[in-house]
């Protein structure tokens, strides 16, 4: 808004920021984000809070809150900060959803999987009574800021934890990133997505993979931004796993639990006959490459019938199942019977 520029930038008033970064985040960089701030002659107030899923509840957006309150902003010019992973983002965003009705927020995503994932869309939210982002709304931030340096200092384990996203992007839209990911999954996670001039054969890997996986992302979302249509593509993975990982917490990283749900799928498709035996195994074979989890002892059979009952509460009294239907092609289902379902789970258990 030309209006608001002006006078941001007119006014006499030293600019201000209000920064939360996950506690991790700035140990790391923490004396970059205020050396910036401080060069740049912004008063700032920085926020350091444990963001993990067990710390997502309306207590600690209201901390921030009260924090906020204190510091005072102009809701329209001086938006609120967030620096961190996935769940450092949707805190964030729902806190500032709340103030004044509604604040402009910026995301700065520092995992892969915030990168790819959170950085995208509008939602927010915080866990409640144990369920995964019960509550929440829909508010997209004025921009994602998006810096890959952040993602070489993050352990192996979470890199394999954001190709989870990148790869349900791959199965459900598209067949190119699937054939990067195959190719160029362990070299992604030996160089932890960083580009270096001259890498043999892999080309620029991670700006291809990173790229393609949040156009398609925008793709599906853009349109549908806040779900009136409840048939999603991005929903492929999103079934089993919001159960399953608020049942394991913390032994499965969301991204892992995503892929576990995944894996399941993919026998599903496979028993109703969507895809081949050998496309089956390619998706599973690609996913062992990603480091990723292919079945979890905590995804019972009495589980996934619950979830799936959970999904069609809120899905409209439909499953709306994505499935693959080749590799990088998928529909959505609402007709596959708890035959069929059983069938590929004694299958998915047995391999």
């Amino acid at each position: 808004d030309p209006q608001q520029l002006e006078l941001a930038t007119s006014s006499k008033r030293k600019p201000r920021r209000f920064i939360v970064i996950d506690e991790v985040v700035d140990e790391l960089y923490g004396s970059k984000v205020r050396e910036y701030f401080e060069e740049n002659n912004v008063q700032h107030k920085i926020l350091a809070l444990p963001t993990t899923e067990e710390t997502k509840s309306m207590d600690l957006v209201l901390n921030i809150l009260q924090e906020v309150q204190n510091f005072s902003i102009d809701r329209r010019t001086e938006p609120i900060i967030a620096i961190g992973g996935g769940v450092c983002l949707d805190i964030v965003g729902l806190a500032a959803s709340l103030y004044r009705r509604r604040t402009p927020y910026i995301r700065v995503p520092t995992t892969l999987l915030s990168y790819v994932d959170a950085s995208v869309g509008a939602k927010n939210g915080v866990n409640f009574l144990q369920c995964k982002n019960k509550l929440g709304g829909y508010t997209p931030p004025v921009a994602s800021f998006l810096d890959r340096s952040f993602i070489q200092s993050i352990p192996r384990r979470h890199i394999s934890n954001g190709l989870g996203e990148i790869l349900k992007m791959a199965l459900m839209k598209h067949k190119g990133l699937f054939d990067l990911l195959k190719s160029h999954g362990k070299y992604l996670l030996d160089t932890k997505f960083q580009s270096y001039s001259g890498s043999d054969d892999n080309g620029d890997a991670a700006l291809q993979t990173t790229r393609i996986a949040i156009e398609t992302m925008l793709e599906e979302l853009a349109p549908n931004l806040w779900e009136d249509d409840l048939d999603r593509l991005v929903d492929f993975g999103h079934l089993i796993s919001p159960e399953l990982e608020m049942r394991v917490l913390p032994s499965l990283m969301h991204g892992e639990a995503v892929n576990v749900d995944m894996a399941f799928m993919t026998y599903v498709a496979h028993a109703r006959g969507l895809i081949t035996a050998e496309e089956k195994e390619q998706i599973i074979q690609c996913m062992r490459g990603l480091e990723l989890p292919v079945w979890h002892g905590g995804c019972s059979w009495p589980l996934i019938k619950r979830a799936l009952m959970e999904r069609l509460k809120h899905s409209g009294g439909q499953p709306r199942m994505p499935l693959p239907t080749g590799l990088g092609v998928a529909e959505i289902f609402n007709d596959t019977s708890e035959e069929t379902l059983e069938r590929a789970y004694k299958l998915w258990v047995r391999d």
